[in-house]
């Protein structure tokens, strides 16, 4: 367990960093250009690479040892984050304002690639939690996961509004450099016995197999549901990532919109602790759902008003609710797919749930521009509901969020009424012999 401990400080760590870095380039970004199209885009080109990259992340982790491939993730990025300080220095001047020009999109490129390479780790760390923790202990230790998650968006939040509004890109590009390279050097010291738990065989080294990834996922009944249940509510999450700090922003200076992210994280941290007390229940299955339909149903009224009171308690629910629905994927592939597997089966997930995220992230920007907004402004939306959820562009924004809403609680009703969601729950009552059974195919 102190091995485990020295590792969630060092993703924390890890963490801290590159959200930081997300949260300050979708801040500068959009005080730099005023402009909700540019954030829409940036929230699109990072779910785009994240998406393109989790099916070979997960086969870098199930054929490297977990802590050689969290060494090389800390080094990509902080060569990729060096490469964009220069990119900064040598922009014309001028020419980072303008949400068109190629200056600005060479600088966001090599931001997010520093950023996702970053996420290897959050493949990496749930085989860990298989490879080091007891199944019975595993939904607390994936509490645990989420606690250190809570604690990185925290300090971020907080430290992110201040960087920008301090010194822009410069200082958190400064940052990024030093936070990378103090995680990559701890990471040195962390020893790991990954002797027993490297089943790959030279000849399977450099495969990616896709086509055996979903082979294993097919022959646990429901698994498939599942995750394409978490990509349509990542289809809907793209709106939030997309337009979130334009409308925090409309609301609120960046320095107290940044605090304020800092308040809300604490919901991640109280729920990552009383996950790692309580667990997920005998059913985590059930609790995904349920938190779900929690969750899409605050999503539908926490913008009716535009109040900074209303929304921050709206995405306090969200954020205490969001490491359940979280830590009960995680525990549920963990325990029916084989260690050997799961790799390649959480970066198979992550590229599936998050290819939807792109399409809304890329979509909305533009529709909320060109369409929301002036609907909600002088369009026949300020006439026909204006006079009680008000008019504005800040208005237009609200629409998208409450309109995402109720779509999400239509379609968590329509899951827990069907059969995968009960085949899924046998499959993960039976779940040890179904993995063994799996392992040994």
């Amino acid at each position: 367990m102190v091995r485990f401990y020295q590792l969630l400080a060092n993703n924390l760590l890890a963490n801290i960093t590159n959200f930081t870095v997300w949260f300050a380039l979708t801040f500068w970004i959009y005080l730099e250009t005023r402009s909700v199209f540019a954030t829409g885009m940036v929230a699109g080109i990072y779910l785009v690479l994240t998406a393109a990259t989790g099916i070979w992340f997960g086969s870098l982790v199930d054929h490297h040892r977990k802590r050689t491939v969290m060494l090389a993730s800390s080094a990509v990025s902080f060569g990729l984050y060096a490469l964009a300080f220069a990119a900064y220095g040598l922009a014309p001047d001028g020419s980072l304002s303008d949400p068109y020009g190629a200056p600005v999109w060479i600088l966001v490129a090599l931001v997010m690639l520093g950023v996702i390479a970053g996420n290897i780790r959050s493949i990496a760390l749930p085989t860990l939690v298989t490879l080091m923790i007891p199944e019975e202990r595993r939904d607390k230790a994936n509490g645990l996961v989420g606690m250190v998650s809570g604690v990185g968006f925290l300090t971020t939040s907080v430290i992110s509004g201040f960087l920008v509004a301090w010194g822009g890109m410069v200082s958190t590009l400064i940052f990024a450099l030093a936070c990378t390279a103090a995680a990559f050097a701890h990471l040195l010291f962390v020893r790991l016995d990954e002797d027993a738990a490297a089943p790959a065989t030279p000849h399977e080294h450099r495969k990616v197999d896709i086509a055996g990834t979903i082979k294993v996922i097919a022959a646990v009944p429901g698994l498939f549901a599942l995750i394409f249940f978490a990509t349509f509510n990542n289809f809907l999450g793209g709106i939030f990532m997309a337009l979130m700090d334009a409308y925090g922003l409309s609301l609120v200076k960046v320095q107290t919109w940044g605090l304020l992210w800092g308040l809300l994280s604490t919901a991640f941290i109280l729920s990552g602790l009383l996950i790692s007390r309580t667990g997920l229940g005998r059913s985590p299955l059930r609790t995904l759902l349920l938190v779900n339909l929690i969750s899409w149903a605050v999503c539908c009224v926490f913008t009716l008003q535009p109040s900074i009171t209303l929304l921050i308690a709206g995405c306090f629910v969200w954020m205490f609710l969001g490491p359940y629905a979280e830590a009960a994927e995680q525990t549920t592939l963990q325990k029916v797919v084989p260690f050997e597997r799961q790799g390649r089966v959480f970066g198979f997930a992550q590229s599936v749930e998050q290819a939807a995220s792109p399409l809304t992230a890329f979509l909305i920007g533009p529709l909320t521009q060109f369409i929301f907004i002036p609907l909600m402004t002088t369009g026949a939306g300020a006439e026909a509901i204006g006079d009680w959820f008000g008019r504005g562009e800040d208005r237009g924004i609200a629409l998208v969020f409450t309109l995402a809403g109720v779509a999400g609680v239509i379609v968590t009703l329509i899951a827990f009424n069907s059969s995968y969601y009960r085949q899924l729950a046998r499959a993960y009552a039976k779940g040890e012999g179904q993995a063994a059974e799996l392992g040994a195919a």
